[in-house]
């Protein structure tokens, strides 16, 4: 019985320990030994037409001012197509886009983020087609650097880099996003610059109309784009250059409900959307999926198992490393109980682990329990 309990103990850990940084080494030690560089995208004079895709939802307060920071971009006019696509808008957001200067504004029927960008993409008239989320500001040579991406006829997918700011101030602004998708944003250029990345963002992101797939409307493309691209032989890249902004949820409470829908979405194409099917994946895509994806999904049930273990050998009298681990595990969980309490900020990071660690289950628990709409509203303090 001790030796499964100990066996339960180092897997878990093991795992553990792989997904959240062993994994990021491995592909920097692996970036370093094959010579691997981050690609250099040209900066040639843009020829391609894109049209620039903004699917909204009641974005009425922040439309216009999305609209004139499209227009703004140094990208020619003449190619540059922008597109409104309002699902099922109740509010001023169709009317301000076009007052602000949108070259289409579709005024569709309540149907989902998804569902929206497939209706602006069948009417869109450019050769990439980009995408973007109302509240998201693009720096002015974010698509033109984004769009040099597809001078290599391999790449079929492409995400800018997002930078999340916090906009509130005082008790309220607590949440540590910022630290979290700095890691992530390493790990994702890493990936890039090796095969292709295992996951995208909404804020910035562009693909070649004919490569664009459309899936169920609970699908987000965040996810489902780059796994799919790569099985259809294309790449699915990291543009770090290409540079937009995005408020954040103001608390890691916020945080939480805002991972937990999101994880809501990510399941179902996890488990039937095709991520688990090796077919189209060579051996170091497999691995990159398997070691950044389903393992940092599956950390929540690794964490019970390890706790349980710690605790089962600890009780059997197994030897000090087990009370040590056990130790800095309860230490972990009462400095994300402090953390709600107190603004100390390591206290805040235990919190901020541990509630997007339960998220990622919470998300499972709302998809597998009443299944998962597929429209949403914003979260709050995000515009």
């Amino acid at each position: 019985m001790r030796t499964a309990l100990e066996i339960v103990f180092w897997l878990s850990a093991a795992l553990i320990l792989w997904t959240q940084l062993g994994y990021a080494l491995a592909l920097a030690a692996a970036a370093r030994l094959v010579g691997a560089r981050a690609p250099s995208f040209a900066d040639a004079e843009p020829t391609r037409s894109v049209s620039l895709i903004v699917a909204a939802h009641d974005e009425q307060d922040v439309i216009a001012a999305k609209v004139a920071d499209a227009l703004a971009l140094d990208y020619p006019r003449e190619l540059l197509e922008l597109i409104v696509a309002c699902d099922g808008c109740s509010d001023e957001t169709a009317a301000r886009a076009r007052r602000a200067g949108a070259d289409v504004v579709l005024e569709l029927p309540r149907g989902g983020k998804i569902r929206a960008q497939d209706a602006a993409v069948r009417r869109a008239r450019g050769e990439l087609v980009a995408f973007s989320d109302a509240n998201a500001r693009w720096e002015p040579d974010a698509l033109r650097t984004l769009v040099a991406a597809f001078a290599d006829p391999r790449v079929g997918y492409a995400c800018g880099q997002v930078r999340f700011v916090q906009a509130a101030r005082g008790a309220r602004a607590t949440n540590q996003e910022g630290l979290y998708w700095r890691y992530e944003m390493a790990v994702r250029s890493l990936e890039s610059r090796l095969r292709s990345i295992t996951a995208g963002n909404g804020a910035i992101y562009a693909t070649r109309r004919d490569s664009y797939l459309e899936v169920d409307p609970i699908m987000g493309h965040d996810l489902s784009f780059p796994f799919n691209m790569v099985k259809r032989g294309l790449r699915a890249v990291f543009v770090p250059a290409a540079r937009a902004s995005e408020k954040m949820t103001p608390s890691i409470e916020g945080e939480f409900a805002r991972k937990r829908r999101m994880m809501s979405h990510t399941w179902p194409i996890v488990v039937r959307g095709g991520m688990l099917s090796p077919r189209g994946y060579d051996f170091a895509y497999g691995l990159m999926i398997v070691s950044h994806r389903l393992l940092r999904y599956a950390t929540p049930a690794l964490h019970l198992l390890l706790l349980g273990a710690s605790i089962a050998l600890v009780a059997s009298g197994a030897g000090l490393v087990y009370e040590v681990a056990l130790v800095l595990q309860l230490a972990l969980l009462a400095a994300a109980g402090l953390g709600g309490a107190v603004r100390a900020r390591p206290l805040l990071v235990a919190r901020y682990y541990v509630l997007t660690t339960t998220s990622l289950a919470a998300g499972l628990w709302d998809w597998l329990r009443h299944g998962t709409a597929a429209s949403w509203d914003a979260a709050e303090g995000t515009r």
